[in-house]
């Protein structure tokens, strides 16, 4: 290790930082500095080189100089934070998920990548899925697009954006949006909440895009793996079932509503158990509706969706249904509830027919059925059993309608491309059935991104024709023999085991480690378990569901269901599992869920083998979906999982960093020094750099065009070139100082050689040259005297002429003034002798007193002042008067409806009252009054007594209510009246107590219609200004209001009231009657 080398070392707090080596000791051990000028002293073993500056947040981890760990996170990171989530590592693409919104993949940009309008493009899904559009028509061979990565990694979006840029390049048909449109259903159905991700993917997906010879897409069909069915009816605490059951509930109308019976999310078992409801920044309803358009989209009939939601609330409620088991039984019967009843009419079964499948087992022994009854946790798993297969099927016939509106047709013999989004590698605490087939789908990838990788280095080696030796790397087929080969494979022998009735997860695991303790990647655990040694790392397996989760039978009770029932979709499903009302229906299902996956997964991988694939690796940077924060561990654990490192590691193992002889020469090229090429002859040139550089042949190897080194000589290159670049520096910073110094010396010693020569020679004139210089000097201060003089005459001249002037004018504006006084004293003396002269009867004149004169025209002014005031207060009442004559118009319409819609009140309130005395007329007999009508008396001299309206603030809380107080104000006196009333009736007889309270109401309707009356028109007369009181009209009006509407519905209740005594008092007569005409003399 060189000194002053940058380096990556591992600081107390676990994270790798960056220093430099300061100086190497004599037992190997290096004392290095950080950034923080932290000086420690580290083994050669705790430090990996760093790669120099220029190779900083390169877009390709190929062309860093050391690959090691530290170096591909820094360079990721440094990526990551200017928002450049893609970078290459050989012909894998790498995806950070952003967890936000990066303009990236708008109109333009995909237009610009299909124009190709640069050569460096960066890293891009745009870039990868064009090269495989363009291979597509250039070489005439099949493309794959290859997305994995862990849940949350961003595989689904990334294959959403590689699906937007193919339908751009080959649309024209309009099939381009239909494969587009099919993405909604497809997450909607297959996509829930995790804790991990809130729109995770659970299943994989294969989509084949068809293009006819004119580039155009033609048709696409869509095959899925491994859809996880458990999730429909468990799901861990804070995740979601699937997408499609909350859009469902929250989105439907209310005609569908009614149509299944679907009710709340929160009402249903299998949805409400976890605690996890909605999604933030998520609405159903509004994906609810995005879903529906897909359906129309994809041209998926209406009958067809009313099926689909009829199947999914059927699963809804399955959830719901419970079992109980009697206190002195061992088995189980179901409740005939609301939940029972709406799955029997949702699948078109009868109720005791879904009870017998629910709740028995039909078992042939020798020829005889033998009728099974469950216990109440069979009963569960038999229901959910039931729940998973209906789900299952109904995703399939899904993907199936999809397909069908897609119709490739015959395009599947023309040229396609295929979008593989798969699963990712996965290892939890508690790992199971599930994992085990994702993580054996990752090493079939793995081992044919690894056999591809190597098949590109070698073409690549070849085509350039340089040496070079096999490329060692790790090969995980011993692990794929682990679990795949016959007959001693883990899942021939987890078949074998599910054969057996009475096996157990104890039972399989023993078996296991029996038949694979001499594989290398198997380890037996203690618990009922396994280990795998995976390329990515050991991931240890509970074997807890194994046999269940493998079999995954659907008994042949619930088949024969499913094939009784009146659905259409019921009964395809029924058949499609094998159950058709026959007992055989086990012996096509018999193939195990492992076995199926992996023909599928070898059907897949035979296809791919088929095709050019292209890789793209997506990361999540963190588990918290947080922008902008890497965590480096995490991110590390991601690429073992899928890879990059290894592609990292076989890419070291080669010729990793590659240069074209015009580059390399022009970057290296100046170590040549004079012996550099005249002629541009690149290679020559480059080929003497290494030479002269001590470059081994070994560690490079020179292409036909370029240059190929192994790991860590541009490193060496690169601490070369810093080092001359340096010392060339150095040597011309010290030539151009030694320079300088020597032009500045030369020229002082020229100037003091100068001016020494000057002083002599102008020794002899200096007095001379200072008396002129004086007499200069003086001649300048007499002028500037002068120059002041000059400028203060010509200020007192200003000054004193002005002040003239001014004088000169005030007395001719005095004698101005002073005769027009002397013309106005003039003027009026004459006019008052003229004017005031009043004749006499005897011809002469009578002169008018001056004093009188005086007053008159004093009287005259005053008048005019009023005059002029009067005018402006009659302005302001014109103004004020029309303002009320508009509000008095506003309140009078006003008053006119509340009028007219209190006298339509009164008028139903009469209209119930003449009711009530027409069913009392027939009945009316003499009876005592007198007693009622002192009540009545008494009622209304109380009710006389009291004010049109209430006087203070303190009114606010009168009693309005007549039946029982009278207008009285205290709850003593309304006491007092009542039991007076009820002495008064009981006294009277029945008839005469019902002719007494129909003619109280009528009295007390019409009182209370005049004084309501009369309140109206007091506000009225207070409002027009015809009247004088200290209130509000308005707000007495809202409070008149207010005690109308309370009044008129106690009036009601009293209406009610008398006519239910009316109705007893009328069937107690005709019982007095009836005894009357029965009773024997």
């Amino acid at each position: 290790m060189l000194q002053h080398s940058r380096i990556w070392f591992k600081a107390s707090t676990g994270n790798w930082e960056i220093g430099s080596v300061q100086s190497v000791l004599q037992d190997g051990s290096l004392i290095c500095s950080s950034n923080d000028d932290e000086v420690l002293e580290l083994a050669v073993k705790d430090i990996h080189p760093a790669n120099p500056d220029i190779l900083e947040g390169v877009d390709d981890l190929t062309k860093l100089s050391y690959l090691n760990e530290p170096s591909v996170l820094h360079d990721l990171k440094t990526r990551f934070e200017k928002d450049n989530i893609y970078t290459n590592a050989g012909p894998v693409l790498i995806a950070l998920n952003p967890f936000k919104k990066i303009p990236l993949y708008s109109a333009e940009r995909v237009q610009m990548y299909r124009d190709k309008v640069s050569k460096n493009f960066d890293p891009h899904v745009f870039a990868i899925t064009d090269s495989a559009c363009t291979a597509l028509f250039r070489d005439g061979i099949n493309q794959s697009v290859v997305i994995s990565g862990e849940s949350g990694a961003g595989k689904t979006e990334t294959a959403k954006i590689a699906m937007q840029y193919i339908a751009t390049f080959g649309g024209g048909r309009g099939v381009e949006d239909e494969i587009l449109e099919s993405n909604p259903l497809l997450e909607a159905f297959g996509n829930a909440k995790t804790l991990r991700n809130d729109n995770s993917s659970r299943f994989g997906k294969l989509i084949d895009i068809y293009f006819d010879e004119s580039g155009t897409i033609s048709g696409a069909k869509i095959q899925t793996y491994l859809l996880e069915k458990s999730r429909v009816v468990y799901q861990s605490y804070g995740e979601r079932s699937y997408h499609v059951f909350y859009q469902l509930c929250a989105g439907a109308d209310h005609a569908l509503r009614q149509k299944i019976n679907l009710k709340l999310a929160s009402d249903y078992q299998y949805l409400s158990r976890n605690g996890c409801l909605t999604i933030d920044a998520v609405d159903d309803a509004a994906q609810f509706r995005a879903m529906l358009n897909a359906m129309d989209r994809v041209r998926i009939p209406r009958n067809d969706q009313q099926r689909l939601f009829e199947m999914l609330a059927a699963v809804l409620w399955l959830g719901n249904i419970s079992f109980h088991t009697a206190e002195s039984e061992n088995y189980s019967t179901m409740a005939v509830d609301e939940a029972a009843r709406s799955v029997a009419s949702l699948l078109g079964c009868q109720i005791d027919v879904l009870h017998t499948a629910l709740c028995t087992r039909k078992i042939n022994a020798r020829g005889e059925v033998i009728i099974q009854q469950l216990t109440e946790a069979q009963a569960i798993d038999s229901r959910d059993a039931l729940a998973k297969a209906i789900y299952s099927c109904l995703f399939e016939w899904l993907v199936e309608k999809i397909n069908n509106s897609l119709d490739a047709g015959k395009a599947c013999e023309s040229k396609f491309i295929s979008i593989l989004d798969i699963y990712g590698f996965e290892s939890f605490e508690n790992n199971s059935f599930e994992q085990l087939c994702i993580n054996y789908a990752n090493e079939r990838l793995q081992q044919f991104f690894n056999h591809h990788l190597f098949k590109i280095e070698q073409d690549e080696y070849s085509s350039e024709r340089i040496d070079w030796t096999k490329i060692e790397f790790v090969d995980n087929q011993e692990c794929l023999d682990l679990i795949e080969k016959k007959p001693v494979g883990l899942i021939t022998l987890l078949d074998e085991e599910c054969s057996f009735p009475k096996a157990t997860e104890a039972s399989l695991a023993l078996k296991l480690s029996e038949h694979l303790k001499g594989n290398s990647c198997f380890k037996a655990e203690r618990s009922p378990g396994f280990t795998i040694n995976h390329y990515a790392g050991e991931v240890t397996y509970g074997t807890s569901g194994f046999l269940e989760k493998n079999r995954d039978l659907l008994h042949v009770d619930l088949l024969e269901l499913l094939g009784s029932c009146e659905h259409d979709l019921a009964k395809e499903f029924a058949a499609k599992l094998g159950g058709t009302g026959r007992l055989n229906g086990v012996d096509l299902q018999r193939r195990s869920v492992s076995t199926k996956f992996k023909n599928q997964l070898l059907n897949l991988m035979e296809r791919l083998e088929t095709t050019s694939p292209h890789f793209i690796r997506c990361v999540k940077p963190n588990n918290r979906q947080l922008r902008n924060v890497f965590d480096f561990d995490l991110v590390l654990q991601q690429l073992h999982c899928c890879g990059v490192l290894e592609v990292v590691r076989i890419a070291r193992s080669g010729y990793p960093t590659r240069y074209s002889y015009e580059h390399f020469a022009q970057r290296y090229g100046f170590l040549l020094g004079q012996t550099k090429s005249r002629h541009n002859d690149y290679r020559n040139d480059s080929l003497l750099v290494l030479q002269k550089n001590s470059i081994l042949p070994g560690a490079f190897q020179a292409g036909l065009s370029k240059l190929f080194f192994r790991p860590g000589q541009i490193g060496i290159l690169e601490h070369l070139r810093t080092g001359t670049l340096n010392a060339v520096v150095y040597t011309q910073s010290r030539f151009r100082g030694r320079r300088d110094r020597i032009e500045y010396l030369h020229l002082r010693r020229t100037t003091i050689c100068l001016q020494s020569c000057m002083n002599l020679s102008d020794f002899s004139s200096g007095h001379d040259f200072l008396v002129a210089v004086m007499r200069r000097r003086q001649a300048q201060v007499y002028y500037e005297h002068l120059k002041l003089v000059h400028v203060s005459a010509i200020k007192l001249q200003k000054v004193s002429r002005g002040m003239l002037a001014r004088k000169h004018y005030n007395n001719l504006l005095k004698r101005w003034s002073a005769s027009i006084i002397i013309q106005k004293h003039a003027r009026g003396i004459i006019s008052r002798q003229t004017v005031f002269e009043t004749p006499e009867k005897d011809g002469a004149t009578k002169v008018v007193p001056e004093k009188t004169v005086f007053e008159m025209q004093k009287r005259l002014l005053e008048m005019e002042r009023n005059l002029c005031e009067k005018e402006d207060e009659n302005a302001e009442l014109v103004m004020k008067l029309r303002l009320y004559e508009t509000r008095w118009s506003e309140y009078e319409d006003k008053m006119n409806r509340m009028e007219g819609l209190w006298q339509n009140q009164m008028a139903s309130l009469q209209q119930s009252l003449e009711a009530a005395k027409k069913s009392l007329a027939t009945t009316v007999l003499d009876a005592k009054q007198n007693d009622l009508f002192e009540v009545q008396s008494n009622a209304s001299r109380q009710r006389a007594a009291r004010p049109i309206l209430p006087q203070s603030e303190n009114d606010s809380d009168f009693d309005w209510d007549e039946r029982t107080s009278f207008g009285t104000r205290t709850p003593e006196s309304t006491t007092t009246s009542i039991n007076r009333e009820v002495k008064v009736f009981s006294l009277a007889s029945q008839l005469s107590q019902g002719q007494a309270v129909v003619e109280h109401l009528v009295r007390e309707f019409e009182h209370r219609s005049q004084v309501f009356s009369d309140d109206i028109e007091f506000i009225v007369e207070v409002k027009s200004g015809q009247c004088d009181a200290e209130l509000d009209p308005d707000m007495e009006l809202k409070k008149l209001k207010q005690r109308f509407d309370v009044w008129k519905k106690d009036f009601k209740v009293q209406v009610r009231e008398t006519k239910m005594v009316l109705q007893r008092l009328e069937a107690s007569s005709e019982r007095s009657r009836k005894k009357w005409w029965g009773s024997k003399p």
